[in-house]
């Protein structure tokens, strides 16, 4: 994921005590371990065997595109950025996945998403999250094959290897996440049947509720090191909450409430760690206000109203669309141009 870029600082106060790159994005993959041992005490050793794939495919993709268009090796690696992509993507997806799901996830952000943009800090779009979509929509029944909470056992990691399906527990392969089962419960069963008939274990939701605030806790440790501002995470968040709760109110037979949609799927790994990528995001704090709202609103609209029951990657990718719009409209004129200077937005 390309993130950090200079021209993303607010002032110039900012830019000068700014950490290199490298410094930064270290920081953030550390930020990512409170969630990623959260999630591998609950689903395994398959959640690190991702991770690891991703990032060394990340990493040599890289070199190779980099190789391609004769640039310099070395400095673009150590920025750690297409390891960062990999944690992140690998993160997202079911434990285990096959090899090759990984490869192809990969290959679309580190080639496409960012390389063919003219690498690190051109990207239009956040790179994990393109791959991420991708898989999502060409490969649904693998990115929806999540296990229930316990170990994988070592044949569910060979299966990873031979790039198939864990067929020791491919019973237990339901794709019933939080989100997933109350997304896809009968029309005639409301929201309190749904619970009472427990379809989800409560080993389940303890497991998703424990890796959620895992991820807050990596989130608050960068706005402690100011890696990230408040802005995106707060306005993706409260916007969230507040449609989540009309959506509830409204009906709440047939919409979960605010407190689950926070704390089920990638609501905090989203908003700390996806949305709050400067390279992609916006830039003015107006306007990362803004963006942060946007997703918020279309995750909610997506899970409730469309076809997806997390929505946070499409949230983003569809924001991310309309940053230079944002931008246009909120970043500060320089000061002493006038109001109707040509080429200074009004």
């Amino acid at each position: 994921m390309s993130m950090f870029h200079a021209s993303q600082v607010d002032d110039a106060s900012s830019l000068l005590m700014a950490p290199p790159t490298a410094s930064l994005m270290r920081w953030v993959v550390i930020a990512t371990l409170p969630g990623v041992l959260a999630m591998t005490y609950h689903f395994g050793l398959g959640v690190l065997s991702n991770i690891a794939l991703a990032s060394i495919m990340g990493v040599l993709l890289e070199a190779a595109m980099l190789h391609v268009r004769s640039r310099p090796i070395a400095p673009a690696l150590t920025d750690t950025s297409a390891l960062l992509t990999g944690v992140l993507l690998g993160a997202s997806l079911p434990p285990a996945s096959p090899w090759w799901l990984i490869g192809v996830g990969m290959l679309a952000a580190v080639v496409i998403a960012k390389q063919l943009y003219g690498g690190l800090g051109h990207n239009p779009f956040n790179p994990a999250m393109v791959g991420y979509a991708l898989l999502l929509v060409s490969f649904p029944t693998y990115m929806t094959l999540w296990a229930p909470p316990q170990p994988l056992i070592n044949d569910t990691l060979w299966a990873q290897v031979l790039g198939t399906l864990p067929t020791p527990q491919l019973d237990a392969l339901s794709g019933a996440t939080p989100l997933d089962a109350f997304k896809h419960k009968a029309e005639e069963l409301s929201a309190q049947q749904f619970w009472l008939s427990s379809p989800l274990p409560e080993k389940t939701l303890t497991a998703w509720y424990t890796i959620s605030l895992a991820w807050l806790a990596g989130g608050v440790l960068l706005l402690i090191k100011r890696i990230i501002s408040w802005h995106i995470p707060a306005a993706l968040l409260g916007s969230l909450v507040a449609l989540a709760a009309l959506f509830y109110l409204s009906d709440s037979d047939r919409f979960a409430s605010p407190i689950f949609h926070l704390l089920t799927g990638a609501t905090l790994f989203g908003a700390f760690f996806i949305a709050t990528d400067p390279v992609s995001a916006a830039t003015s704090q107006r306007g990362k206000l803004l963006y942060g709202a946007g997703i918020g609103v279309l995750i909610m609209v997506i899970r409730n109203l469309g076809g997806y029951p997390d929505a946070v990657a499409f949230a983003v990718l569809l924001m991310n669309l309309c940053v230079p719009l944002i931008d246009l409209y909120t970043v500060p004129r320089p000061t002493g141009h006038a109001k109707d200077a040509p080429g200074v937005p009004r």
